[in-house]
């Protein structure tokens, strides 16, 4: 094996190669090796693109590049024969010159541009075109790849475009909104204008936030949740509202407020103080119900004595009451004696009639259960048959009622008027 030039690309090659690595030529079998100035060209051209050596008169046929030339006769040898030929008619040399002229080709005439001096070399065959069929595929290759990849990257882009804008129309943080506006301008027409109006309708409501925010009004707050719902302030709104109804409540310290504050917020964040300040309120203040209780429990024992009805009288008190007319931890017993005693031979009846001027404490005992303390005036009218002694009475009744609505005290003092 031996290296050559490539006799179309002239890159140093073997002379072994089926193909030019460079160009792609065919190379084996298919180039010669000048045998007169050792230039390498293909088999195909008639003479040496170099010396211009016919390729036919060489005598080399071989496809490697070490081909030898064949034996030259030296010129000692040549002219002998010349000498010793003898002399042939004129007719036989002009014989032998066509012979010599039929059987060599023509040789061109010299001219005087002959860089050799001797004869004008034939005209050298032009070299055979490079193919253009490998690059022009390779630009279509090209072509087609950048397309490919300019598909993927529109796409791409258009995704990630897609995405931005359902993130910003999903945000109610202006700065998300503005990013996308300033970072895809060249977004559908329609995303901008959805973006836009977007984030307009976040800064009216961060004016009209600011605006309720500054009244300190509970009903604009109100008109704010009512204008907004879905606001990010509806939270800090409900709290400011929780707030300003506490402080009402707290304010009056009413059950009526309390209660109301309970009614409208059962979840609010004063819902324990609100309970513990009713509580407090329980054991302090008496309640409509409550006076109405303490009151029937006074006129049940009332209208007992009226009727002069021991039964009842006992039922209306406590088996054993602290005090009653002085006497300490009295019974049932001691109960219906009063009565006995109250009812004398001449008094054929009388009747007991409570004021309007109970004044009523009341004193937690224990969970939930109150006694109360009631004072209240009475008047007393007796039907006698002695009409010279009294007939009309004014006391001050001073008694206890317990949890369970019975007298657990009593005590009268009469008014003399």
């Amino acid at each position: 094996m031996a290296m050559i030039k490539c006799p179309e690309c002239g890159r140093q090659i073997s002379d072994k190669a089926p193909f030019c690595p460079n160009c792609g030529v065919a190379i084996a079998g298919k180039v010669i090796k000048c045998p007169q100035c050792g230039e390498v060209y293909f088999k195909d051209q008639e003479m040496c693109p170099n010396c211009h050596h016919l390729t036919r008169l060489s005598g080399t046929v071989g496809n490697t590049a070490d081909a030898q030339p064949a034996a030259q006769p030296s010129p000692a040898s040549a002219a002998a024969p010349a000498q010793q030929a003898p002399a042939q008619p004129a007719s036989n040399r002009q014989q032998s010159y066509s012979y010599q002229q039929t059987s060599r080709p023509q040789q061109p005439k010299s001219t005087a541009n002959d860089k050799r001096g001797g004869a004008t070399p034939p005209p050298v065959p032009p070299k055979k075109k490079k193919g253009h069929g490998p690059l022009i595929a390779a630009i279509i290759l090209a072509l087609a790849l950048c397309g490919v990849c300019w598909y993927f990257y529109s796409n791409a882009k258009t995704s990630k475009e897609e995405e931005a804008y359902e993130y910003a129309m999903k945000s109610n943080d202006p700065l998300v909104l503005q990013t996308y506006l300033d970072n895809y301008k060249d977004a559908p027409e329609e995303h901008i204008d959805s973006i836009e109006a977007h984030l307009n309708a976040i800064k009216q409501l961060d004016i009209d936030w600011n605006n309720a925010v500054v009244s300190g009004s509970k009903q604009a707050l109100l008109d704010y949740l009512s204008k907004h719902p879905d606001s990010q302030h509806k939270a800090e709104a409900e709290h400011k509202i929780d707030s300003i109804d506490w402080a009402f409540a707290a304010n009056a310290n009413s059950m009526d407020e309390l209660q109301a504050y309970l009614d409208e917020h059962p979840n609010g964040e004063h819902v324990d103080e609100a309970n513990a300040a009713i509580q407090k309120l329980k054991t302090k203040t008496v309640q409509p119900d409550e006076k109405i209780m303490v009151t029937a429990a006074l006129r049940h024992f009332f209208q007992a004595v009226n009727a002069n009805d021991e039964a009842s009288l006992q039922a209306s008190v406590e088996p054993v009451m602290s005090n009653f007319l002085g006497k300490a931890q009295a019974t049932r017993a001691d109960v219906a004696i009063f009565l006995q005693k109250i009812y004398k031979d001449d008094i054929e009846g009388m009747t007991w009639r409570l004021g309007n001027d109970a004044k009523i404490n009341k004193r937690e005992v224990g969970q939930d259960e109150y006694e109360y303390t009631v004072n209240i005036s009475a008047t007393q009218d007796i039907q006698r048959t002695d009409p010279t002694k009294e007939h009309h009475a004014t006391f001050k009744i001073n008694a206890k009622i317990s949890p369970d609505g019975l007298v657990s005290a009593m005590g009268m003092t009469k008014i003399i008027q």
